[in-house]
């Protein structure tokens, strides 16, 4: 829709309550801003703030809480300064270090091509026999395996949280469907691709055949550094440590900067305008927050709040199947 001033605003709020009309649909649409101002404007930047943070600390020594300090710098520039150009940037580079990153990543790939055929092979083994990796019954590894995977497939591509939909529909095209082709791209590029490779490039590197972890569990190994150990084995210790951690930081940034504003645009559907400057505020004390928390806290607290999104995202979804197929059929 238009608004008063005639900017184009768009997202979740407004086709839930085109979907269910009445109080349910204002009350769906109002769990689903509260949700995501929660999910991403708050304790989602608390996972890219502490993902930052403790990159850096492993790749150039400096405290995370220091990391944290300057990301809270930058972002209240930006936040309550509204200055657009540091965002403008960051989203070309955005795209530059993505290719880096793959490049980084076939590189390591090919000097572990021979282990190729294994690392498929371990994919295929637990993803089939996951009790044999996490232990337990095999229904609760499966559970576990399923959970796993969905939460960090959500956290990922966002694909039916209703997050991005803020950013679709302010883009110029003459047709939606357009559009919805792009956003399916993107899912496509960051799961099938970019995660693809990172995966193959840890497994390959790390449990296949003569990896790191091929033996055994190795002390100081988490899943915030796992991606920098498995590039480190290539590209050396330290380079591979501070090749993740520059390009983690673009990425990440870009995405505080990003969810941010998709909470900022339901803070204003929900309250109004003029709370969105206690928003950025209390957004900015959770940039903090997240860089000196413990990682597994900050990601607990990021999934809980992802899946109440998807709950009245997926039901307006569904309800308005026909008028996307009907878009469809038109193009």
């Amino acid at each position: 829709i238009k608004d008063a001033q005639g900017n184009i605003q768009g997202g979740p709020v407004y086709y839930i309550t085109t979907a269910f009309k009445g109080a349910f649909g204002k009350f769906l649409a109002g769990f689903f801003a509260i949700a995501i101002i929660l999910a991403l404007g708050f304790f989602g930047c608390m996972v890219q703030s502490n993902s930052i943070g403790s990159t850096f600390q492993t790749a150039f020594g400096v405290p995370s809480w220091v990391v944290g300090i300057v990301l809270v710098v930058i972002c209240a520039v930006i936040f309550l300064g509204g200055v657009q150009r540091l965002a403008a940037v960051t989203e070309k580079l955005v795209p530059v270090m993505a290719v880096i990153f793959l490049v980084g990543g076939l590189v390591v790939l090919v000097v572990r091509i021979q282990v190729l055929p294994a690392t498929f092979g371990l994919i295929f083994k637990y993803a089939f026999a996951p009790n044999a990796i996490i232990g337990g019954s095999l229904g609760y590894a499966l559970k576990m395996a399923v959970s796993q995977g969905v939460k960090r497939g959500l956290f990922s591509n966002e694909a039916g949280m209703g997050s991005t939909p803020h950013a679709h529909a302010m883009a110029k095209v003459k047709h939606p469907h357009e559009q919805g082709v792009v956003a399916m791209t993107g899912v496509f590029i960051d799961t099938f691709v970019v995660l693809t490779m990172t995966a193959l490039v840890v497994i390959s590197t790390l449990y296949a055949e003569n990896g790191i972890l091929s033996g055994g569990a190795a002390e100081g190994v988490s899943k915030a550094n796992m991606a920098q150990l498995a590039f480190g084995t290539v590209l050396g210790s330290r380079a591979g440590s501070m090749f993740v951690a520059v390009c983690l930081l673009f990425f990440a940034f870009s995405t505080i900067l990003s969810w941010n504003f998709f909470g900022r645009l339901n803070v204003s559907w929900l309250l109004g305008e003029k709370a969105v400057g206690v928003y950025s505020v209390l957004a900015i004390g959770f940039i903090f927050l997240g860089s000196c928390l413990s990682n597994d806290l900050v990601w607990e607290l990021a999934d809980l709040f992802n899946q109440l999104m998807v709950l009245p995202n997926v039901l307006a979804l569904v309800t308005l199947g026909g008028l996307v197929a009907a878009a469809c059929r038109r193009k």
